[in-house]
């Protein structure tokens, strides 16, 4: 790993000299908020709808980001221009701050905690092409799953299971209500129609399951924010999941059960490519 420049807490520091206060709450409580954001040919992929939900996010918590959104948008930025990162992500996260342990917000006065570090990651290209595997998994996170909160040890349980058995990601269910994958939101595809869960506190409303949604509108395709059920998931035409990292990602098989021809489907290929010509369009020139 190279050294880099991360930024911590107002200043650009090398990434071996950002070091963190025992007593700071995220380090502490996983009392924070956290956004990743894609970089394509140096330049960012909906920025603003990151930024957005991470203050969006911030206020379901009660925590004040101590920069306006402008101010912190340009700081991210600026990293990623200082690190010349071409393909890659920014980790954004905002703890409530360093306070002495108690279970009770600090005071008032006590200011968030931020940090934010790039790294080169490629597209999955090769995985998108062929599909994926995963297993199915029951859901065990808490309730306000729309917050993009530090407390991911549900999630880590599950990616854990998935990884342990040879899979790609794990996708969870309530009972027999499918919600969304460990780090990741999961669709189903029947008649032609997409269906995904709808956009309430069971899941993060993905930013790429927003464009994804947004891709479909335009083109014509169904999509329908509706939950369905394992066996539905199981019988489906078929299958994809959907992240930051992952883009739109053809699931080809649930732990033994093959979904559709066991290829990536022409429904999902339509979405990949309609979300390749947004990334295109997109990222043709960084803005300062």
């Amino acid at each position: 790993m190279t050294e880099g420049t991360v930024f911590l807490n107002g200043d650009y520091v090398k990434r071996s000299g950002a070091k963190v206060d025992i007593e700071d709450r995220g380090y502490q409580f996983g009392d924070g908020i956290y956004e990743v954001v894609r970089v394509y040919n140096g330049n960012v992929f909906t920025m603003d709808e990151h930024m957005e939900r991470l203050y969006q996010s911030a206020d379901k918590m009660k925590l004040k980001i101590p920069f306006e959104l402008k101010d912190f948008t340009s700081i991210v930025f600026k990293l990623i221009e200082m690190n010349n990162v071409q393909e890659g992500i920014v980790y954004i996260q905002v703890s409530r701050g360093i306070s002495t342990r108690q279970h009770h917000f600090p005071a008032g006065d006590v200011p968030g905690s931020v940090v934010a570090y790039t790294k080169e990651f490629k597209r999955p290209v090769k995985s998108m092409n062929e599909g994926v595997t995963t297993t199915l998994v029951e859901d065990i996170r808490w309730l306000r799953c729309d917050i993009k909160s530090l407390n991911l040890l549900g999630n880590i349980l599950a990616k854990e299971e998935a990884a342990s058995g040879g899979h790609f990601e794990a996708i969870g269910h309530r009972g027999e209500t499918v919600t969304e994958g460990s780090s990741s939101n999961a669709f189903m595809v029947k008649g032609g129609a997409v269906y995904t869960h709808p956009a309430t506190n069971l899941i993060l409303n993905g930013i790429t399951r927003r464009v994804i949604k947004e891709l479909a509108d335009a083109h014509g395709v169904k999509f329908v924010e509706k939950t369905f059920t394992v066996d539905e998931l199981l019988s489906a035409d078929e299958l994809f999941i959907a992240s930051t990292t992952s883009e739109v990602m053809p699931v080809i098989k649930v732990d033994e059960t093959v979904i559709g021809q066991g290829a990536p489907g022409p429904v999902t290929r339509k979405l990949q490519e309609w979300f390749t010509e947004r990334i295109e369009k997109e990222c043709n020139k960084l803005q300062v």
